[in-house]
């Protein structure tokens, strides 16, 4: 197949592009900025230049190109922009929706997250509703998610991937990552609120056996939701840092989520089933 990846220098999408070439299938990365082009080349596929945001770019990109299907990996997370990568979940999208009903694409696969539920205190299925009740600035958030997820499902055939938090190579989580640092200097503490991982690899894996996938959403994230109070040391420690202060309470929408219907539906198993020994050992093999 001809697959259109989106935000191809991504933690995602980088990881993600030499799979589905070793699968057989014709790959195009698309990347906003020149100086990131040749990252694309160098894994051997053709890489071409757009922002998300030029509409008519995109349009006329992608009736050249007629892909079978597109994988949106768009963020702006590595710069921690939440109100460029919010504007990316509304706008970047409906471009990338629209430009795909016109050339015919006939699968979109898109990256959502799965800590946007509301409240509960059970892991959350993807039946929960999402928190679209929220408080500012939650709420921003959720909208954003919202917006993309409507938008994709637009497409006939659509997987939406709701991702826990990545941890691994790349990701905040990383011995060099923003999330290590604040944890060294105390600044991350150790609550009751719960939260899913997922290891970017078996990220990078749910997108790539997502093109063979039926329409829907499905959480991908690991087999143990985790309260605060037992992540956090434990990443402490394997960082080498002091550990955290502990706070016994949390937002309520802090519940994790189950990965039973990627599991039991699609037979998707986790190379990494569980941060207890994935995140300390991501965190061992890069420092």
């Amino acid at each position: 197949m001809r697959i259109f990846v989106a935000g191809a220098t991504g933690v995602v999408g980088r990881l993600l592009i030499p799979k589905l070439l070793h699968a057989g299938h014709e790959v195009i990365g698309m990347t906003r900025t020149a100086e990131r082009k040749s990252i694309i080349e160098d894994s051997g596929v053709y890489a071409v230049t757009v922002d998300a945001f030029d509409r008519e770019g995109i349009r006329s990109l992608l009736d050249d190109i007629r892909p079978d299907v597109v994988i949106h990996q768009l963020t702006s997370l590595a710069d921690r922009d939440f109100a460029e990568n919010t504007r990316i979940r509304v706008n970047g999208t409906r471009n990338l929706v629209d430009a795909s009903l016109q050339s015919g694409v006939k699968k979109m696969i898109v990256q959502s997250v799965a800590w946007a539920y509301e409240a509960g205190d059970d892991p959350a299925s993807e039946d929960v509703p999402l928190d679209i009740d929220a408080p500012a600035p939650r709420k921003r958030l959720v909208d954003g998610i919202v917006a993309l997820e409507q938008a994709a499902s637009e497409v006939p055939e659509h997987v939406i991937l709701r991702y826990g938090l990545f941890y691994g190579p790349g990701t905040w989580y990383a011995g060099d990552g923003f999330m290590a640092e604040q944890v060294r200097q105390q600044k991350v503490a150790a609550t009751t609120g719960v939260t899913s991982f997922i290891h970017v690899e078996d990220a990078v894996n749910a997108a790539f056996l997502a093109v063979d996938w039926p329409t829907g959403i499905v959480n991908i994230v690991d087999d143990e939701p985790a309260a605060g109070m037992d992540w956090v040391p434990v990443y402490a420690g394997a960082l080498g840092a002091p550990l955290p202060v502990v706070q016994t309470e949390h937002e309520p929408w802090e519940r994790g989520a189950s990965n039973a219907k990627a599991r039991k539906e699609l037979d998707w198993e986790p190379k990494y089933p569980t941060w207890k020994t994935g995140l300390p050992n991501s965190i061992r093999s890069t420092c």
